[in-house]
């Protein structure tokens, strides 16, 4: 089974054109997904992606979680 995430505009709209760095990013733990996204969450956000899902295979396991930190 692969872990993955789905990029998200702040709509939550799916984002198409994703950065190079994010194309099909697969893994192979829920936490190596989780560990990745808490490392690269700001240059998502610098490309416009605001909301992310965190995907088994095909089934959402939680989201969408915003990316922006809390106020």
């Amino acid at each position: 089974m692969g872990w993955s995430w789905q990029y998200l505009t702040g709509e939550g709209v799916v984002v198409a054109e994703l950065p190079d760095f994010s194309m099909a990013t697969e893994f192979p733990t829920q936490s190596d997904a989780e560990t990745w996204i808490g490392e690269v969450w700001p240059t998502l956000l610098e490309a416009g992606i605001e909301q992310v899902l965190l995907l088994e295979e095909d089934r959402i396991v939680y989201g969408p979680m915003g990316l922006r930190p809390a106020n």
